[in-house]
This record gives C-alpha cells, structure tokens and sequence, in this order.
C-alpha cells in the first residue's frame, strides 16, 4: 500500500509503501533498534509490515507486528520506527501513523464480531499520553489500550489517504 511520510528537513512528501515484511526484512538491534525483530519474527501466527522508501525497498524506515487474539480480536504486538527517524532530528515523520493506521485497516480487514475494526495493544507507560493525544486511543485497564473504529477511520483517512 503506498503512502506518503513527511521529510523532516524539506516539510515535503516522500512517496513510501507498507507491504509485507520477510525474516530477511527484519531489522538489527546492534543498529540502533530496540526490538530485536529476528527473534519476534519466530512468533507463531504473527505477520510482520515494513515501511519503506518506494525506491528504497531495503532501507526499513518502520516496522508493525500483528496478530490475531482469540480468533477475532487484532492485536499490535510491536511497532517500531527506525533509530535515523526518531526525535526532532529524524528523517522522515508520519511514520508510526501510517503504521498505526495500516494496522487500523488490517482490524476491519482480520477483525472479526465485536472486535471487528478494533485495534489492540499493550502501551509503554511513558508513551500512553501520546497514544492517547496523537493518535486517539482510549486506555482500557493497566497498560492496554485501544483504538475504537470511528478513531481507526480517521486515522486511515488521514494517514492512508483512503
């Protein structure tokens, strides 16, 4: 799916793709991520989605972990954006919100009953508020929060442009 992130320096928009990430995909920790993908990709029944650069097809600008709880509820295990991209000196911006959004799509896409067009995940204490903020999730109990369809419909149409 393509989609546009925000380059810091210039404002403009860079033309970039979210599509299906492969173990060889999967970024390093001794570069700078937190996660250590190769071991997450082992996970059983999760699917994996890298943002990139439309040219830049190995340059991995972000990545999203979901899966499918209960057989019908999708839950975001993990996202990350790419050590150059984070803070006000990084690259690109937009990227967590095209993901978070791509992983709103895939909850009306996988979701199924009650669930369908809900996003699940378990939030960083210290990042809650920005979920929160930025991105209209509602804290449900401890650290699990969500992001309800009207709220993921926004964020599709503004991130995805769809």
């Amino acid at each position: 799916m393509q989609v546009q992130i925000i380059s810091v320096k210039t404002q403009k928009e860079i033309d970039a793709v979210i599509e299906n990430a492969i173990l060889k995909d999967m970024p390093k920790k001794k570069n700078g991520w937190q996660f250590t993908w190769s071991t997450l990709y082992k996970t059983e029944g999760a699917k994996f989605y890298k943002l990139s650069l439309i040219n830049n097809s190995d340059q991995v600008e972000g990545i999203l972990m979901l899966s499918i709880m209960y057989d019908e509820m999708v839950y975001m295990n993990n996202i990350e954006v790419a050590p150059q991209n984070l803070g006000k000196k990084g690259k690109y911006n937009n990227i967590a919100g095209c993901l978070i959004a791509y992983g709103c799509l895939k909850s009306f896409e996988l979701g199924k009953n009650a669930y369908q067009g809900y996003l699940t995940f378990e939030s960083k204490t210290k990042l809650i508020p920005l979920y929160e903020n930025k991105y209209g999730a509602t804290l449900a109990m401890g650290q699990r929060m969500f992001i309800e369809p009207e709220v993921g419909l926004k964020l599709i149409k503004e991130y995805l442009k769809l």
